[in-house]
């Protein structure tokens, strides 16, 4: 077998099996309208890529131009969660989760991010 075939072989291998990132929405698709304003906004993150630090995962919520910063679930793992501000007119409101995070790089630790799909949470009155 030649080297060239053997790269090829050891590459497609890499491909098959690299790295997997899941994203999670746990955020109902419809809520009751709250009086105070304030929507809860759940997701989980898993990902299987080795060099990922995950004490760095940096979680947002982004709707329209505003990033809402989500904070670690209570006794869960791999689960954010925070509270987003929706003006009471609003029947609707559409998001991403944004995370952001560094990995393990040669020579040095580098930053990357991911994005959501995007996302909608009906206000039923």
């Amino acid at each position: 077998m030649s080297k060239l075939s053997v790269t090829a072989i050891l590459a497609l291998a890499v491909v098959l099996t690299g790295c997997s990132t899941t994203v999670t929405n746990l955020t109902p698709s419809r809520l009751p309208r709250e009086a105070t304003g304030l929507y809860p906004f759940e997701v989980a993150f898993e990902s299987n890529q080795q060099s990922l630090v995950k004490e760095t995962i940096r979680p947002s919520v982004v709707v329209g131009f505003e990033s809402y910063p989500m904070q670690p679930a209570p006794f869960l793992k791999n689960r954010w969660e925070t509270l987003v501000p929706v003006p009471a007119g609003e029947s609707s409101v559409h998001y991403r989760y944004k995370f952001d995070f560094d990995y393990n790089a040669i020579p040095q630790r580098r930053s990357s991010s991911l994005l959501s799909s995007p996302y909608t949470l009906e206000i039923a009155d």
